[in-house]
């Protein structure tokens, strides 16, 4: 049987009678858009996260088009994030008629260079949107003094950072609003999409929540030009039950990194580096080497499955051509996507499917020697 980079069906199995249970309350209640689930889950994950507000939305990507447009950032502005980042970042900048412009990352942790953002300023800045990516959170005192300084908004991108920590900080409490996914790969994952707009702020939650419903704050009668993205009943009341878990699923996760940490380190493969003041909550376990493609094919001759987060960063992608980045602008991130990849790391991995992984990468390495 092959070792998948992810897979739900063992974790629902156990999580299975409080989840069907969930279903059927929302199904026997009446009520299936924006009623007491969303409710409760929006205050239960905002508490969470130590913030005051949330608004559920359709997606990850709505969470950060909303969070964007309740900022006001739209034409003629421009938002700095990173290029080693899924597609929704920068698909969610352009949807608002802004220009998103790059910074390289660092090439140990694969998160935003923040030394690299004061040179990226221009009178058009309008918003940073650090992407705190695998797991780990970007270096948020230095994005918020430098957005301090310059007086530009700042919009975390959460997508992969549920639980993670900053000096005990928590991964989307650090600016003024925050986007959050939960898709079902992902740490806090539904069966579908979904996602959330964090804030502290009642003004931009206020607007968030219009937004994602035509604008309107009544039904049937816009204040302002809106959308249609709301987080149904059936995901909130799913992933109500998946957050009672989620610290679980986060200790899994890094008691899981500790083993190949501990067991890989002699292979020769580039292991994971957590930045300082951070608790890494390995959405990703992401290992780096020159070979990289062998050794995946290699594994895959084993059916073990590995990931590429990302092969392609987005300045390089045909769709983004019109940008003007050119290939050995953000030379960091160019080299690690030609050699980082992810292994297998959730929750339900046993130890068993972690010692294959494991053995077959070693026996690989050793031949690569």
């Amino acid at each position: 049987m092959s070792i998948k980079v992810w897979d739900y069906l063992v974790e629902y199995a156990h999580e299975k009678k409080q989840i069907n249970a969930a279903i059927q309350r929302v199904l026997d209640s009446g009520w299936l858009i924006l009623g007491n689930n969303v409710r409760e889950f929006e205050n239960e994950f905002a508490r969470y996260c130590s913030v005051t507000y949330g608004v559920g939305v359709n997606s990850g990507t709505d969470a950060l088009f909303i969070g964007l447009k309740a900022l006001g950032i739209g034409p003629g502005d421009e938002v700095i994030t990173v290029s080693n980042t899924a597609v929704p970042t920068v698909s969610a900048i352009v949807s608002t008629g802004a220009t998103p412009r790059f910074v390289d990352i660092d090439p140990a942790t694969y998160l935003m260079d923040t030394s690299m953002l004061e040179d990226a300023i221009t009178k058009k800045t309008r918003c940073i949107l650090p992407v705190h990516l695998f797991g780990q959170c970007v270096n948020m005192r230095d994005v918020n003094s430098i957005a301090r300084k310059h007086r530009i908004a700042v919009l975390e991108d959460c997508a992969q950072g549920h639980g993670a920590l900053f000096y005990g900080k928590k991964a989307g409490s650090m600016s003024a609003i925050s986007a959050f996914s939960f898709y079902p790969t992902k740490i806090l994952g539904g069966f579908g999409d979904g996602g959330m707009v964090l804030t502290r702020t009642k003004r931009l939650y206020e607007k968030a929540q219009r937004l994602r419903f035509y604008g309107m704050k009544k039904t049937y009668y816009a204040i302002e030009h809106g959308y249609n993205s709301r987080l149904d009943e059936l995901h909130a009341a799913i992933l109500r039950e998946k957050l009672k878990h989620l610290e679980g699923y986060i200790l899994k996760r890094i008691q899981l990194a500790g083993v190949y940490d501990a067991l890989l380190k002699d292979t020769g493969l580039i292991l994971p580096r957590t930045a300082a003041g951070n608790r890494h909550a390995y959405y990703l376990y992401v290992c780096r080497h020159a070979q990289r493609d062998r050794i995946i094919d290699e594994l895959k001759q084993k059916d073990i499955l590995v990931n590429v987060s990302y092969p392609w960063p987005i300045h390089t992608m045909t769709g983004y051509r019109y940008l003007g980045y050119r290939r050995g602008d953000l030379p960091h991130t160019e080299k690690a996507a030609k050699e980082i990849f992810s292994l297998p790391l959730y929750p339900s991995l046993t130890g068993s499917q972690q010692m294959n992984v494991i053995d077959t990468l070693k026996s690989i390495m050793k031949r690569l020697a």
